[in-house]
């Protein structure tokens, strides 16, 4: 993306539109429809506020369970500025920066849309902070993902009143000190305007675009590590021709084969003659299971497109049809399943990953046991397994769906939530696991890979090797493990899998 600035409001967004914002640093405007969309609603809202005698959800009453306590117009912006001090309740650990960005740009562009009722003033602020890296500090337990994602995000819109606390250039101050460096005012906030910002499902969207970004990378890299594992068992070639796969016409089993086919292009290790005629499920059905979490992650992907593309605030305002609707757009169950669908997917790239690691332990097709001379006396890549093992076992608990339990809030008045928010967080503990099986099954493959020679694998392979071993050397004697395996997961922190 060649461009200083995107213009909010001047397209749909899209998963891979959003990763490109986000790596090419550019900054965030209000385009000239959005600015008209917001106006129009905003002074809708106004006329329709002093008009109306009839109570209005979120405008002129309480909230939950306190809809029927109604407000007086002069105490309209107390409401609000009360509803974002008392809704900031988000605990625990504070979640990562990029997640944050995506909050502010994925709530940005619902308010354009032109159905929330929220000042351009505000949105401007918004973008102000993406535009200045100003991080407000956000926690990642809180969100019943139902209400929208209420405490995670009345956090992050505290410091627009001069509230909370950010992040500015690494440095923790609070929301009144951040506005005073800049010299802005807090935000007056209207009617309807905290509601605005505090429904939605920013939270939950925003840690699922984080995730499916770190996600596609592992996708990729277990792929390669998995065709180098095949190489390091001397595996078969046949379960990965188009044929098998064009009689299973899966999307991902097909694109799995055919990447396969172009990894190992070259590989003397894979032309030469086998003794064994079948590989084990782990390296024969790479094609079926990758490829599944492939069209997982495709379907979380499409889902993400209509969520991030929605009004989810409440009420929606409709200024051509002169209504306030009260309804139920924040409830996060559509992305709160396909979460915790990528989550069972994404957990079995380590299941297979790590049986694959077991495989190329046990001294079998000419391998030496444990992946070292003189076994016995080292243990080798023995406890790698052992780690990778209990990294599976974990990601097994996490993979258990948030989405089958909802606790009644609200007085009663909120009795079925989605838990998205728990759904879309724990991607991050899978993935971070994920990324150090990936670490491990390189470590192992790249050993019995060492143990084909004289004999080569694909070029692809083998430019890997070289950049790999220039990190992590061959093993010769037992090592402290724990620094290679470190070493590894910096190595893939700078690794780009390209596979034309």
């Amino acid at each position: 993306m060649n461009r200083e600035y995107f213009e909010i409001g001047s397209c749909d967004l899209t998963y891979a539109l959003v990763e490109e914002i986000l790596k090419s640093g550019c900054k965030l405007k209000l385009s000239d429809e959005a600015r008209r969309n917001i106006a129009r609603c905003r002074e809708f809202l106004d006329k329709k506020t002093d008009e109306n005698t009839v109570p209005v959800y979120g405008i002129t009453t309480g909230f939950g369970s306190l809809y029927n306590k109604h407000i007086s117009r002069g105490e309209l912006t107390v409401l609000q500025e009360n509803l974002v001090k008392s809704h900031s309740c988000s605990v625990g650990t504070p979640v990562d920066s990029v997640v944050v960005k995506l909050m502010l740009l994925l709530k940005a562009h619902a308010i354009s849309l032109g159905y929330s009722g929220v000042q351009l003033s505000t949105v401007d602020r918004i973008l102000d902070f993406y535009n200045n890296d100003i991080f407000p500090v956000v926690y990642d337990r809180g969100s019943l993902g139902a209400s929208g994602d209420l405490a995670p995000l009345a956090n992050l819109f505290l410091p627009l009143i001069g509230e909370g606390e950010v992040v500015y250039k690494e440095k923790r101050m609070s929301g009144k000190e951040i506005l005073d460096l800049f010299g802005w005012q807090p935000i007056h906030l209207e009617s309807k305007e905290g509601l605005a910002l505090l429904n939605g499902t920013q939270f939950m969207t925003a840690n699922g675009i984080k995730a499916l970004i770190d996600g596609w990378h592992l996708v990729n890299c277990f792929d390669l590590f998995g065709a180098m594992s095949l190489e390091a068992y001397d595996g078969r070639i046949e379960p990965f021709w188009d044929c098998i796969q064009q009689v299973r016409p899966h999307p991902g089993q097909i694109e799995t084969g055919r990447i396969y086919r172009k990894i190992l292009e070259g590989s003397e290790i894979i032309e030469h003659e086998k003794e064994h005629i079948q590989d084990p499920y782990s390296f024969r059905c790479i094609p079926q299971v990758h490829g599944a979490v492939k069209d997982a992650m495709r379907h979380v992907t499409e889902v993400l497109h209509i969520e991030i593309n929605s009004v989810t605030d409440n009420p929606t305002v409709f200024p051509e049809q002169d209504m306030v609707v009260s309804g139920g757009n924040f409830h996060g169950e559509p992305i709160a399943l396909v979460f915790d669908y990528m989550g069972v997917a994404m957990h079995e790239l380590g299941n297979i990953s790590e049986r694959r690691v077991a495989q190329l332990i046990l001294g079998k097709r000419g391998l030496p046991e444990f992946l070292v001379a003189k076994p016995g006396l080292n243990s080798g890549f023995m406890i790698p397994q052992y780690a990778a093992a209990s990294m599976v076992s974990q990601n097994k608990m996490y993979a258990w769906p948030a989405s089958c339990d909802s606790i009644v809030s609200s007085n009663g008045q909120e009795d079925i939530v989605s838990m998205g928010g728990n759904s879309s967080t724990k991607l991050h503990k899978i993935i971070d696991n994920l990324k150090i099986i990936a670490a491990i099954e390189l470590m192992n493959a790249a050993q019995g890979i060492d143990f084909r020679r004289p004999l080569k694998s694909s070029p692809l392979i083998e430019k890997v090797m070289k950049a790999y071993r220039e990190v992590v050397p061959f093993v010769e004697e037992d090592v402290v493990m724990e620094e290679y395996i470190k070493k590894t997961l910096d190595f893939l922190d700078h690794f780009d899998v390209v596979i034309e």
